[in-house]
């Protein structure tokens, strides 16, 4: 039988504030992924959307070629386009579909849309290429919070979701209050290593049995309260014990929901997906608890947790092999959630 042609997919990302451009193959193999980080928002404390869209359209070009010249590739060696067209910011969507259905119609090329968070998901094949559905899946992210049970990839449900603001935008929100900088989530993480999570008790919102939907506003809220009658000589002090604790109330919230439902239903493969996937104790304790119900854990390389573009390669691949293909009257649209695939 003859085996199928490996094909490439050039692929790009540009939902909030990286721009990024990668290629990959039929097989999950990255050639290229390259990531330019918009560090200017740090002076603002989060995204500014206009400058976000500037910032990418002044970027993209030049990592298109880069991303090309590093592969050793030219057009011709590439068999679709792929970007990520929903959620996001609508501006800085819209810099990169509008550059991704330029380029398609300029080689003749199809051209394939993508879920973001979708992206995130399959961001766990790109090192493990045979993970397939059933699974049970944690999308975490600064925007989004989701658990999402995985039949296959175009059959399933969404568990619970965020009702306000997601485990990323918290970690930000508190980084934010604490004067520690922007993106909050790495920063937190950092701090609270030699900290004690059990030094402040902050709340878990949403505690209660069959409850798998998450709210992390009323946390935000908590610590700004706390931290209201506190000197700034105590906050220097205990600055590793607090984020330690913040991280705590955050990922108890994460793991206990997620590992709750997998319980409840026989679920033998938990993914975690996005940003937050990073974070060093969710993926501890995940793992850990994970282990006692007999699930599986499976995490993507710390490289394809932040938005990239070789993420949406990825979701794009099995699309491709169906002739999935969007027509030049794609557009972005911000709409939140993995149900908007």
């Amino acid at each position: 039988m003859k085996k199928n042609r490996q094909f490439k997919i050039l692929a790009f990302e540009t939902s909030c504030d990286d721009t990024s451009v990668a290629v990959i193959n039929s097989e999950y193999q990255v050639l290229v992924n390259l990531i330019s980080s918009q560090t200017t928002h740090e002076d603002f404390g989060g995204v500014v959307p206009e400058l976000a869209s500037r910032l990418h359209l002044k970027n993209i070009m030049k990592l298109t070629q880069a991303a090309m010249s590093i592969a050793e590739l030219t057009f011709k060696d590439i068999d679709a386009i792929a970007v990520s067209v929903n959620p996001g910011l609508i501006g800085a969507l819209l810099v990169g579909v509008s550059f991704a259905k330029s380029l398609a119609y300029s080689l003749g090329k199809p051209i394939i849309a993508v879920n973001h968070m979708l992206g995130h998901i399959y961001a766990n094949r790109i090192e493990n290429p045979d993970l397939l559905p059933p699974y049970l899946a944690l999308v975490v992210s600064g925007g989004h919070t989701e658990i999402v049970n995985f039949r296959s990839m175009a059959d399933f449900d969404i568990i619970g979701k965020t009702r306000d603001d997601a485990a990323g935008e918290a970690f930000d929100k508190i980084a934010k209050l604490l004067n520690l900088g922007y993106p909050g989530g790495p920063i937190v993480d950092k701090y609270s290593k030699d900290g004690n999570p059990q030094f402040h008790k902050f709340p878990r919102p949403l505690n209660k049995k069959d409850n798998y939907d998450f709210s992390f506003s009323g946390l935000k809220t908590s610590v700004r309260n706390y931290l209201l009658d506190k000197t700034n000589d105590f906050i220097k002090e205990h600055i590793s014990d607090i984020t330690a604790s913040i991280q705590q109330a955050i990922v108890d919230s994460l793991v206990s929901k997620t590992i709750s439902y997998a319980k409840k239903n026989n679920v033998e493969t938990i993914i975690v997906a996005g940003g937050v996937s990073a974070n060093s104790l969710l993926r501890k304790e995940i793992t850990e608890q994970g282990r006692k119900i007999g699930a599986k854990v499976f995490f993507p390389a710390l490289e394809y947790c932040m938005d990239n573009a070789a993420m949406i390669g990825a979701a794009a691949i099995e699309k491709y092999k169906i002739k999935n293909f969007a027509d030049l009257s794609l557009n972005a649209f911000s709409t939140k959630g993995v149900r908007n695939i």
